[in-house]
């Protein structure tokens, strides 16, 4: 008789496939690099609501170039051929919407003003300073929001020998190389905010080479809490803005300001949808000890923005930005 070498009733054991679990993790990294392709490409799909998700999707948008690189990293790990070629999606996305803020930009060269935009914060210690800083920048145009005093009267006293030209109203000015004309508050009040809220201004810049209208506006503040983006107030700030300037007699216009958003947000197509905005350059400016987003603006029409770079820190809470400006 022949004996079966066990004849236990222990359990049944459990063939192992080589490999199986790294192929199910990689599958599992190619959906969300599918899902990250998509939300990159197709953003606008996004909705806004509840909670304003779809313009705080796009608040920080170019990150998702880190996520992207964590993604690749895992593929690495787990030697997913699955997993990378997925990767080819938000990789293309990325680099076909961000790719060109790499690049150094074109240099336009003839026609063109400096600009800086800085939001100078009503708790700034250091007001002489921060102008100082932006007088090296060597810019024909400062921007400057969050005007209060008594630091109003240092930035006019600082800045009066370099920019002899300037306007402030409200919590908002601009300073000039080149004589000024048709200063005017600019009413971009939201409803349900109280009498004597000022954030607009808006002035004729003579400059050599033709007359131009230069914006200055700092839109109200954004809060992310637990029930999404707090943006309602800025959003229709931004079309009071927008009406603005498309009923501007002026044909080139610069538009400067503390926009509190970033160009891929929906918030702010009254603007972005008429104007156009930085070529390359990043230029994150907020907040100024760890800068995740660039909500610190220089748009135009009917002239070119290069360039554009943030300058060192200030005593504000916020990175001045510095950009070329080509006129048409």
């Amino acid at each position: 008789m022949v004996e079966r070498a066990d004849s236990g009733a222990g359990p049944a054991e459990t063939a192992v496939v080589p490999g199986a679990g790294g192929r199910r993790r990689g599958w599992v990294i190619a959906g969300v690099a599918a899902v990250l392709g998509g939300v990159l490409g197709f953003h606008r799909l996004v909705p806004n609501w509840p909670g304003r998700i779809g313009s705080l999707v796009e608040s920080f948008l170019p990150w998702g170039g880190v996520l992207v690189v964590v993604l690749l990293v895992l593929a690495l790990v787990r030697r997913s051929a699955v997993a990378l070629v997925a990767l080819l999606l938000p990789v293309g996305v990325w680099v076909d919407t961000f790719g060109g803020l790499l690049l150094p930009g074109e240099e336009h060269g003839g026609r063109e003003l400096v600009v800086v935009q800085h939001n100078a914060s009503d708790e700034n210690r250091d007001p002489a300073g921060t102008a100082r800083a932006l007088i090296g920048s060597g810019a024909d145009l400062v921007a400057l929001e969050e005007l209060v005093d008594p630091q109003v009267a240092v930035y006019e006293k600082s800045l009066a020998a370099d920019y002899p030209h300037h306007v402030v109203r409200g919590t908002v000015g601009l300073w000039s190389k080149h004589p000024l004309s048709g200063e005017r508050i600019v009413d971009i009040k939201p409803p349900g905010i109280e009498e004597g809220w000022s954030r607009g201004v808006r002035a004729v810049v003579h400059s050599p080479d033709g007359d131009l209208a230069a914006y200055v506006a700092h839109l109200p503040s954004v809060r992310v809490g637990l029930g999404g983006l707090a943006s309602q107030r800025r959003d229709e700030s931004a079309t009071l803005l927008g009406r603005a300037i498309a009923d501007e007699s002026v044909g080139t216009v610069i538009l400067l300001g503390d926009l509190n958003g970033t160009v891929e947000d929906r918030g702010l197509r009254p603007l972005t949808s008429q104007l156009s905005f930085a070529e390359s350059g990043f230029a994150f400016s907020f907040p100024a000890a760890f800068p995740v987003a660039r909500i610190d603006q220089v748009m135009a029409r009917s002239a070119t923005v290069g360039r554009i770079r943030t300058l060192p820190a200030t005593g504000s809470d916020h990175l001045p930005v510095v950009a070329r400006v080509a006129l048409e």
